[in-house]
Formats: structure tokens, sequence, C-alpha cells
């Protein structure tokens, strides 16, 4: 259930605090900036005022000269918890008391943001998410008012059993494992896929959407939803907004396409975040895992548009940003500038340097991913293969509080506990402890001096979104003069630091001078311990100024500016383009096409039809009369009769343009005795059944069939699924069967290939959807086009009527022609041009219909009007059928 904060949108328009009492008004979000839904005319009080007496209001305004009258940019920051400490006061009897979390990145990105000159302040934040506390049902508006007044953060009130079905259901017992690549092959591993989880888990998406209708100036504000938690949420956000400026990104990992798709919800999550316009992810891999999901289990394609990857999806284009989330550094800085700190590093000193032994630190949750274990024995297996570290090296394991509950956070902690205990008994000495494992919540400073005084810092994690821990340490070691001087470092010495980590973490990739490691190889973990140990001084400072000059100028606010640049500029052309929704619940999606392409309305064509008399109609076959996922290609009586009836009009020329054999046209439309048939993209061109047929370019050699098919049998011979169609004039090798994946790659390696082969050859190589093809040069669907054109201007008639339906690439070419025609003076001045793709995608085409279905209809209507007018109108003597005689 929505929780009452707010959800009165009169008390938020009219300034009212929903804490009662002698509270004052709400402060502004911005200037006073209402919800766009609720600002129409009549339906909040106090609206209805022009912009001069808000811009008199404003004056009479104590802040009026500080503050400008233009709204400032407005980005809403979404995440399953806000950046807020909350305690109750007085031990709990009083009221609530607030503060920023200074650890959470929600607070860190606008914070570090400040740094960047050209976002400054110019942006304002406002926050919406969930706090760590339960609190009362009957203080809900009081916190809610506090929290937006004192922090900008909009609270969402969660019961405690949904949040529990949400967060450790849902979200942690199936959503987290398999995103780390655990399937739940038992209940013990993972749990197994629980439709009442899935519910709370939209349920609570469906809340947060409703809070966010509280406060969004859709038209303006920009939506940042942030992790795995949230995935559902863009779809309930496009739903109700179809423009809204929309970016989602992902702080886990995304699996490969053979884990994610055994999840029963997959395409609803897959569906719900391409309504956003920007999704993010940490590394390429993560990216390439969710473009091979949405590529095999929705049929979509990629492609890179000048640096950035997008995805088509019904018109809208998607954008997939790779960039690596960044650290805070003032706030490190910061730290490392206590005196608390310097005084905690003099203490390790003390312990570990002055006692003449080496750190080495870990930093894990103590969770099943974590590879702490791992870790541990490959710290064990060090000692045992090298004596000359027993006494001289300590790891120091910090293990934080796991963030999820269950049965395998315990096992871990009974496990490490366990495997401490065994290497410190084997290889302990009077006054030397090989492994120290801390379990108590550490001061950020604490950790700190850890990272200052560590030799080197292992991350080991078997699987992990991105892992900060690396990036900390070498701030952490680059230091400052007061720790240099407690370090008894000289201003002229240069700073060292040496990583192990995991190849499985997502920082990893930028890392590039770290000792990258398989965790689950132990011997090759205790050899990257050893090397990091060995390392030549020189080295150790060579790598270290590298990761230094990375991680200093990748900071969060450079993560968080560069993705709030690029969804702006995603989102420029949201205004010039026509939205509308389709589709029921969670495979609600939005269309966007320009705004001159429109639906073709079969009362405005068949208008037009009946005032003509000279008429020219092209119709494809595959994927227009007849669905492309039909699997016999063969035209049904059906298609037959109604083809007939429009043909015999004789005042009209009608054409069935394919891609076919023309000996399999002849035989499946043998009863049409007036169609017209182009085949194989219009080379072959039959005015009437018993016309010759007739070439539309100079027939060509076909010798390099002869170069061109022992390519492409070896090609399908090593592709299973592919096969290979040779026409009169052209070839072609299709993949559709294929495995998608497999199957792009080899049509490109292909399509490279014949390129080569055939580069002295008067042929073109195209690459179409699921296929390569060769065909003569020239030769094209608008070719068959241009021929009719010609025909009817040499009989000096001037079409005044022309319908071209098409559903693919090839049919392109016909729409540009016809489109042109009344500037090349080969139509009537008056023509009416009808060109028509089939479903609702970018084309040169004006109009578009659904599906096939919808075309056979179209067609049908016009045959049926056909049929009419010659049975009450007399034939025309100058008519289209005249021009083909």
């Amino acid at each position: 259930m929505v929780s009452r904060s707010y959800s009165n949108l009169l008390e938020l328009a009219a300034g009212g605090g929903g804490g009662g009492g002698g509270e004052g008004p709400l402060p502004s979000l911005g200037r006073r900036r209402i919800p766009r839904v609720v600002t129409a005319s009549g339906i909040v009080p106090d609206l209805d005022y022009s912009d001069d007496d808000a811009a008199s209001a404003a004056s009479s305004s104590d802040h009026s000269s500080a503050h400008s009258h233009a709204p400032r940019e407005r980005a809403i920051i979404v995440a399953n918890q806000l950046p807020i400490r909350a305690s109750r006061r007085g031990g709990g009897g009083g009221g609530w008391e607030f503060s920023w979390d200074e650890d959470s990145l929600l607070l860190q990105l606008r914070d570090s943001l400040r740094a960047h000159a050209d976002r400054a302040d110019d942006m304002e934040f406002v926050y919406v998410g969930g706090l760590r506390d339960d609190v009362p049902a009957a203080e809900h508006d009081e916190v809610a008012h506090h929290l937006l007044e004192g922090f900008r953060c909009v609270p969402t009130f969660l019961p405690a059993d949904l949040r529990s079905r949400f967060y450790h259901g849902f979200c942690k017992q199936q959503l987290w494992p398999l995103f780390h690549y655990m399937l739940p092959l038992s209940p013990e591993l993972g749990g197994r896929f629980d439709r009442a989880l899935w519910q709370a888990y939209v349920s609570v998406n469906k809340i947060f959407a409703d809070k966010i209708l509280e406060v969004i100036s859709p038209d303006e504000d920009y939506v940042w939803v942030h992790d795995y938690h949230l995935m559902i949420l863009p779809t309930f956000l496009r739903k109700r907004f179809n423009r809204v400026k929309l970016g989602f990104f992902l702080h886990s990992p995304f699996p490969s396409s053979e884990i994610y798709k055994t999840l029963p919800v997959r395409e609803e999550l897959l569906r719900s975040l391409l309504n956003a316009d920007l999704i993010g992810f940490h590394t390429f891999d993560y990216a390439r895992h969710f473009l091979s999901c949405c590529g095999r289990m929705l049929g979509l394609k990629y492609e890179s548009q000048r640096g950035y990857i997008a995805l088509e999806y019904y018109g809208r284009t998607v954008t997939i940003k790779i960039l690596p989330v960044g650290v805070h550094l003032e706030q490190l800085r910061s730290v490392l500038n206590l005196p608390e700190t310097g005084v905690k590093v003099a203490e390790l000193l003390k312990q570990f340097c002055d006692q003449n032994r080496l750190m080495l630190l870990g930093v894990d949750d103590m969770d099943i991913f974590k590879g702490i274990s791992l870790k541990l024995l490959a710290f064990e297996q060090l000692l045992m293969q090298h004596p000359e570290w027993r006494g001289r090296v300590v790891l120091v394991q910090i293990a934080n509080p796991a963030r999820g509950r269950g049965k395998d956070v315990k096992e871990v902690q009974d496990e490490s506990y366990a495997m401490v205990r065994r290497i410190n008994e084997a290889f302990g000495q009077p006054g030397y402890q090989p492994v120290i494992l801390i379990d108590r919540p550490l001061q950020f400073y604490e950790r700190m001096a850890y990272y200052v005084v560590a030799e080197c810092c292992l991350v080991t994690a078997v699987r992990d979104g991105m892992n900060l821990i690396p990036y900390e340490y070498v701030i952490a070691r680059q230091g400052n003069e007061k720790l240099d001087g407690i370090l008894g470092l000289g201003p002229s010495a240069r700073k060292k630091s040496m990583l192990v980590v995991s190849e499985f973490i997502g920082c990893s990739p930028s890392l590039s001078g770290a000792i990258r490691v398989n965790p689950w190889n132990i011997d090759a973990v205790a050899d990257a311990m050893d090397s990091a140990l060995e390392m030549p001084e020189g080295e150790k400072v060579l790598r270290h100024e590298k990761h230094h000059k990375y991680v200093s100028t990748h900071d969060v606010g450079y993560w968080a500016n560069s993705f709030l640049q690029d969804l702006e500029r995603t989102c420029l052309d949201h205004s010039r383009r026509r939205c509308w929704g389709i589709g029921f619940g969670l495979r609600f999606r939005v269309v966007a096409l320009d705004p001159n392409f429109k639906k073709l309305a079969v009362e405005h064509l068949v208008s037009a039809y009946r005032r003509t008399t000279t008429r020219i109609i092209l119709l494809d076959y595959d994927g227009t009369l007849m669905p492309q996922t039909s699997f016999g290609k063969s035209p049904s009586s059906k298609t037959i009769d109604m083809l007939n009836s429009l043909s015999r009009d004789q005042n009209n020329m009608v054409f069935l343009v394919s891609t076919k054999k023309r000996s399999t046209l002849e035989e499946w439309f043998s009863s049409c005795d007036n169609l017209g048939l182009a085949a194989e993209h219009g080379y072959f061109l039959r005015l009437k059944r018993d016309a010759e047929w007739e070439t539309c370019v100079p027939v060509t050699d076909r010798s390099w069939k002869q170069i061109a098919e022992p390519v492409m049998k070896t090609y399908t011979e090593t592709t299973d699924g592919s096969t290979i169609e040779d026409k009169e004039t052209t070839i072609v090798w299709s993949y559709e069967d294929a495995d998608p994946d497999f199957g792009s790659c080899q049509a490109k390696e292909l399509h490279d290939h014949l390129e080569s082969v055939l580069a002295n050859e008067p042929v073109t190589v195209k690459a179409g959807l699921n296929h390569v093809e060769v065909k003569p040069q020239g030769v094209s669907k608008g070719l068959v086009a241009k021929r009719l054109l010609s025909i009817i201007r040499e009989n000096s008639l001037l079409p005044d009527f022309v319908l071209c339906i098409g559903d693919d690439r090839s049919d392109e070419d016909m729409f540009e022609v016809i489109t042109t025609a009344a500037q090349d003076n080969c139509l009537s001045p008056d023509a009416e041009v009808f060109a028509c793709t089939v479903g609702r995608k970018p084309s040169k085409a004006k109009y578009y219909l659904d599906d096939p279905a919808d075309i056979v209809r179209l067609i049908q209507g016009l045959a049926n009007v056909s049929d009419e007018m010659h049975s009450t109108m007399p034939t025309p003597v100058d008519t289209a059928d005249t021009a083909l005689r």
C-alpha cells in the first residue's frame, strides 16, 4: 500500500506540510515546481494564475534577489535505500533524528559533482528511496515532511512483511544469487523461483513509481534509477509518462545469457530495462551479456553509433553506457587528514613494521561470493610453499557484516573461523599470528589506516559487481604530508602499492597494473601473493603511479557527470518524436516515431482509390502478404483470388515484387492473368502472365557464382542451422535457424570474405536480416518502380495513384523511388502516393500497418471496391492496362 505521506497533492501544491500543526509551508523543489500531472487548470487550487502573478509573488519573496526565475536542472535519484541515517531521540521514546550517510554512493555522486565545472551547482537533486528503520504508520507524514524539507528526500514506507519478501526474498534469494552465477539447483542454493516473492517485487517497484509521481516534473526532470532492486520501475514510469527522461545503472554483474535465461521472468525484466533511455554497466562484459540476452530472447540487434552502443526498441534508441564507478576523492582525503587516522597508522606501524612484518590486507563482506575462504587457502599455500615468509607476513582480513542473511552466510562464517584457527595453529609462533580476522565493525578512518600500512591488498571475490576496495587502497597509499612524516618518508619519496585482484570483479579491467588471478586457482593466488611481496620496489612504484592516475581522474563525480551528460544527449529528441504506449502489464513499451510517420487510414486510401483512374500497386510478398514466420510460403487460394480481383481492374497495374526465383513465382501465380511479377529483387520482370520475362539491367556473366558458392559452403558446414539458396542471378546464405550470436559472427566473416574474393566481379555483397546475399550490381526493387513509371510515361499516361507496401530493408528502394517520382514529373501533379511499411519502425515510408493480416485486409478491401466499381461504371478508354499491352 502506498504511504500516505504527500499523497494529498492538494496539500503539496498549496505548500502545506503533511505533519500538520503549526509547521510552515513545504520548501520548494526548485522554484515551487508542481508535478505536471496536477498543474492543469482547475485541478489544484491557487494554481490558476498567470506568469505575471507568479513573477509578482516571487519578487516579494525574501529570497528573490538570490534566485533566478529560470528552473534549475533537476535529477531524481531513485534507489532502494535513501542516503540517510535515522535514529530515535532519547533512546527511542522521542521523535526521529536524521543525518546524511556519508558512505552512500548516492550522496557522494552529488557532492563530488560540484568539482566538475560544467555541472557545478546548477543541478538540484531529489532522492526517492526507503529507510533502514521501521517508521510507525502514524509518523509517516511527519517523517516525510522532515526529510523533504531538510534533505530533499522522499521516503517510501513499506510494510515490514512486504519489505522482507521484496528485499530478503526476491532480491537476495533469487536475483542476487542468479546475477552472481549461482543457479537454484536445490532449495539450499539460492532458493527456487517463488511467484509470491515476484509479486512482492513488482508491488514495491509500483510503490516507488507512485512516490516519484508525487514530485516529478516529467518534461524537465531526469530520473536516475539504481540497481537490481528496481528493475521493473522503468516500465511503470514509462507507462505514466511516455517521454520521461530515464536512466538506469546496474551496480551488480549481469550474467551470461545461459544463466540469465533460467529466470522465469526474464523477458519482463529485459523489457522493463529497455523502457529506460540509458542503461549503465560497470564493464563491457556485463553490457555484452545484457545485449546477448536482448538478442537471443527478444530478437533485438545492437549497433555502434559514433562510439555509443545503441539498441532500437520500437523506434526508441536505448543507449548502453559502460563506465565503472569511482571513489569520492574528497571524502577519502579528508579521512586521511583526520588526527585519529594518523594515531591509528602509528599504532599499526608499531604492531607490524616495527616487528619486521609485512601486512597483506583483505577487506570483504562476509558472504559466499567474496572468496574469503579461497583467500585463506591461498595464504596457507603460500606459507607451506615459501617457509621464508613464515613469521614475516601477516594476513589481516577485515570481514564486514553480510548484507543478506541465511544459512549460506552462517556457513561462510563458520568455515572462515575454522580455517583461521587451523592456519594459526599450524604456522603461529610466539608473538606471531599469521592471520588476524577482524569481524567487528570498523570506523572508516581505521580501515583507511590499514590501507596505508598494508604492503599489498588482496581482493579475490569469485564474483562482484564493482568493488571499490582497490581504489580506496590506491588513494590511501598515496597518502599526504602528514602521513608521510609518520611513515618516515621524505618529500621526494615515490609512493608504491601492490594489488592482487580477481578477474571476476568489475574494477579488474581498469587496474592494468594489478596482478589478476583466478580466485579458484589456489596455487595461482599463492604465487601472486609471493610475486607481490618479491616485486622490485621500482616496479611497485610504476604500477602504483599508473593506478593512482586513473583512480584520481575517474572518481565518482566523473562517473556521475558522464552518465548525466549521456542521459541528456540520449533524451534530446524526445520532444520531436510521436510517442504512444502499447502492450499490457509488464509487456508495456512505447513506440516512438517521426511526426510525419502515421498509420495508413483505410478510409483515406479507399477514397483516393475511388477517385483515381491510373493506378500502380507494388506489393512485397514475404513479410507483407505472407508472414515471415510462416512455415509454408506458398499463397493461399484466398490470396490468389484477392490479387486476381485487384489486377483485373483495367485501371490498375498490380505487381508482386519479390526476392523469389521467377520459376517459383510462375508456379504460385499461374492463375493470375493480369498480375505483374518481379523476381529476384526485380532483376526479372514480367508484365503479364502471357508476356515474356525481361531484365531490368543488362544480363551479366554469372561465372562469379563459381567463386561465391564454395566460400558459402565452407561457412554452411561450420555453422549449424545455416543454408544456401541458389537463384538464377543471386545466391543467398541464410542463418535464420543458427545460433544468433554465432550466426551473426559468421555472417560478418562471410561478408568480408566474399567482398575480398569478389572484388573484381560485377556484383555487390549485402548483409540483411539473418542472411548474406550476393547479387548483380545495380539490381534493387527500386528498378521495378522506375521501370513501371517509364512504361506508363512512354504511353503518355501519368499515374494519379501509387500504393507501395513492403516490410524490410530491400523495400526501402521502392519507397524512395515513388516518393520522389512527383519531382521527376513521372506522376500526375495531384497524384496520391502511399508508401507503407509493415510494423512501426524507422522507414522511408510515410505510413505503416501493424502486420501482414492488416495488409491482406487492406488489399481485400481494394479488390472489393474494384469489383463494386466495375459493376456500376463503364471501363475507361485510357487505362493503366493499356500501357501494358
